[in-house]
């Protein structure tokens, strides 16, 4: 049994895949090329931006991300205390202070009433100038942007929309990516559409923003080319032949995997109600179920679990296990008086069960009757 099986997805969608890399090797242009641009095109009509623009990884996105927004010493960024630390490390890689920020108690995201909270007393304090916030759509489940956006524009920040594990969910009718002034995914092979290696992009509706974006991923360059460097950038761009493997992946996602999801997260639930906290997802919102994360009473029964499903053969993981305020690069970064209480209790009670758009009846079967048996 795998937790994310792209074993399976490979045999599903192998003639095309191999199609488009054979195709890569015979015209042997492996850096930008025509899939790229095919790629691009597609993604921003998938989630309704006007510009995508690909780049090497999720990480990376982020980071430029940052740049465009000139992120900097002296600067505060606001970013959920429960997430990888790719969204808040280029704050502290530039000199900036991240602010994190409780999450709620029910969609385990980014929380309106902390995130205010936190800016008004990086305001009181008067030594950081707030800069940008980085909204988090944790484990395939949407922020609530009806509360964050005006609460970036009454403060005049920047919104970025970390999506790297949402991309093919959706809120109030909008895909996910299509929120804030740039939103960000990754292409991680793990992601719900990942490639077979590290790939990653940034959206924008922003003239301007997308022509720095561009020219930061090709080392700054200016209208005159790669050698027409007008600002500091790097190197960061989408392979020829991960474009080639996300074109399939990505028509995939659209026609059946996201509903293939929502049908196991379903059974999931109707097994684990009344056990354990299942997850919960927002009227008029699609969680594209990048994880499947419960949590257990406390983190004694969370390890008992664990271990059954470990003796079972049965993969499991923990997303996340410790809080970004905790961990030893941010201990000592401001907290403002906010005590991370929601974070914190996810943290010591969640593990994620095995989920993909392949996963067999029989084997959810043999999942649920795993975890039942402890509970």
């Amino acid at each position: 049994m795998e937790f994310i099986d792209l074993k399976t997805q490979y045999r599903h969608l192998k003639d095309e895949i191999n199609a488009n890399i054979q195709k890569v090797l015979d015209d042997a242009q492996f850096i930008g090329g025509a899939y790229v641009k095919e790629l691009e095109k597609q993604l921003a009509a998938f989630t309704g931006r006007k510009h995508c623009i690909t780049c090497a990884n999720g990480t990376d996105a982020l980071q430029i991300a940052y740049m465009v927004c000139g992120v900097g010493a002296g600067d505060a960024v606001f970013c959920p205390d429960m997430t990888f630390i790719s969204s808040t490390e280029p704050a502290k890689m530039f000199g900036a202070t991240p602010v994190f920020c409780d999450i709620t108690a029910d969609t385990y995201t980014l929380c309106p009433e902390s995130l205010e909270r936190q800016i008004q007393a990086v305001l009181a304090e008067g030594k950081l100038t707030p800069k940008a916030v980085v909204a988090v759509d944790i484990l395939g489940n949407p922020c609530d942007y009806d509360a964050i956006v005006p609460i970036c524009e009454k403060y005049g920040l920047t919104l970025i929309e970390d999506a790297a594990q949402s991309f093919g969910g959706s809120y109030h009718g909008r895909r996910c990516c299509a929120f804030g002034h740039m939103a960000t995914t990754s292409f991680f092979p793990a992601k719900p559409l990942g490639c077979y290696g590290d790939g990653g992009a940034i959206f924008t509706d922003d003239d301007a923003m997308a022509d720095v974006i561009r020219s930061i991923c090709v080392h700054g360059k200016g209208p005159g080319g790669k050698y027409d460097n007008i600002r500091v950038g790097m190197n960061s761009r989408l392979d020829h032949i991960q474009a080639a493997v996300l074109l399939p992946k990505l028509k995939a996602l659209a026609e059946y995997e996201v509903d293939q999801r929502q049908q196991v997260a379903r059974r999931y639930n109707d097994a684990f109600a009344g056990k354990l906290v299942t997850p919960f997802v927002a009227e008029n919102c699609t969680s594209v179920w990048a994880q499947y994360a419960v949590l257990a009473a406390d983190q004694q029964q969370r390890d008992q679990v664990i271990a059954h499903l470990k003796d079972a053969g049965i993969p499991h993981m923990v997303y996340y296990p410790t809080p970004q305020h905790a961990l030893p690069v941010f201990r000592d970064e401001p907290h403002y008086g906010e005590t991370f209480r929601n974070a914190n209790d996810y943290c010591a009670r969640t593990f994620s069960l095995p989920m993909h758009p392949y996963l067999e009846a029989e084997e959810q079967q043999q999942i649920i009757d795993a975890v039942l048996e402890v509970l």
